[in-house]
């Protein structure tokens, strides 16, 4: 039995990684203000900090059907309410999908926080998978001097929407050879803040960037490319 918490070719971005090496499988989350029992959670802890609430590509492509929404709220209740039981779920989603990949000669990679940014490194789910490539987008700086599974690559997010935020990005860039994925409006530069940048819409594995540039990205959905926040850099 599957419980469809990750998926595979349903956006442009994994279809474009996605061939005769790799397949990427992705979970997607609400990653904003779901009112639990009274609570509000923020599956993506940074995102008023870094100002990517609005242009967030929870938005973008087929997120703007409403069943999609509905699914990706279905999903983050499951995890709020029963995290065990979520847990258990998505691992029995890991092992089928790496069988039927590993069947067919193929890489598994797996993408656990598509609209959310959850700290999966404090599982130990990875660990259980060691023929699975794990990797993610984060805005958790302090990520990327933790210990991470092998298996477990991650690329930060820049934004400009807090000078602070930025240059510790940065910082963390020069301190650890860690990329930053930046959203450009309308076109990639060759360099930013003196560092290469590479095109991270190419495809989406990131895990095979060299290390300490800038992935750059241009701006995907309306309020992505309307966003003033300091999230998507003019250039």
């Amino acid at each position: 039995m599957t419980y469809n918490l990750i998926g595979t070719g349903n956006n442009a971005k994994t279809i474009k990684g996605d061939g005769s090496e790799f397949v990427t499988a992705i979970k997607y989350m609400k990653p904003h203000k779901t009112v639990y029992r009274g609570k509000v959670h923020n599956l993506c802890a940074m995102a008023d900090k870094a100002g990517c609430a609005e242009p967030c590509l929870k938005g973008a492509g087929r997120g703007q059907m409403q069943s999609v929404q509905r699914g990706r709220e279905r999903k983050t209740m499951f995890y709020l309410s029963d995290r065990i039981g979520f847990m258990d779920a998505l691992i029995n989603d890991i092992t089928v999908f790496s069988r039927r990949q590993r069947k067919n000669g193929i890489q598994p990679c797996v993408r656990l926080n598509g609209t959310s940014d959850i700290q999966y490194e404090k599982t130990g789910i990875m660990e259980q998978f060691p023929e699975v490539q794990f990797y993610d987008y984060t805005k958790i700086v302090k990520r990327a001097y933790a210990k991470l599974p092998a298996n477990y690559h991650l690329t930060l997010s820049y934004s400009e929407k807090d000078p602070e935020y930025a240059e510790q990005v940065l910082q963390a860039v020069r301190d650890t050879g860690v990329n930053a994925a930046v959203v450009f409006r309308h076109k990639l530069p060759e360099t930013f803040k003196g560092l290469p940048v590479v095109d991270g819409d190419k495809d989406d594995l990131r895990f095979l960037d060299p290390k300490g540039v800038i992935v750059g990205l241009i701006a995907k959905g309306k309020k992505a490319k309307a966003d003033k926040s300091g999230f998507v850099i003019d250039c």
